[in-house]
């Protein structure tokens, strides 16, 4: 039953060293939805998801590993969410300037089922956030 698709919102509580910062980043810049909010913590509509950002500087700067995919040095600790290629394309072109990327906006495994556009960032709060893009039918297929 759990790993069937469903109308489900997913929960995700993480660490960021500024509420402020994040708020600037998630709100300003991604266009998400802030929702209930005090000086510690910040609830946050995440693509549909919610994401509570919780004021814990100590483990948002913690060192994490990395790992190498699709040539690029990517964080193992990383969140995100899969959006239509539209939205990809708009919030690729929107972020360009304003985030250094992890990893560049690009299309991996081109020609196989896994093909799919993708990016990472960090969100200035000390948390790496990925962006994708695939058809829902290929987010599990195997090659």
């Amino acid at each position: 039953m759990a790993s069937q698709p469903s109308r489900s919102m997913f929960h995700l509580s993480i660490p960021v060293n500024s509420i402020e910062r994040a708020r600037a980043f998630y709100i300003d810049m991604l266009e998400c939805r802030e929702g209930r909010s005090s000086a510690h913590r910040m609830d946050v509509n995440f693509f549909g998801h919610h994401v509570v950002m919780h004021l814990a500087p100590e483990e948002a700067g913690q060192a994490v590993h990395h790992f190498e995919s699709d040539g690029a040095v990517v964080s193992v600790r990383h969140f995100g969410a899969i959006v239509e290629a539209n939205e990809w394309h708009a919030l690729a072109a929107r972020l360009r300037s304003a985030v250094e990327f992890t990893m560049e906006p690009q299309t991996i495994r081109q020609g196989t089922v896994e093909e799919q556009h993708i990016m990472m960032f960090p969100d200035g709060c000390g948390n790496i956030v990925e962006l994708k893009s695939i058809p829902g039918s290929r987010v599990f297929a195997q090659a």
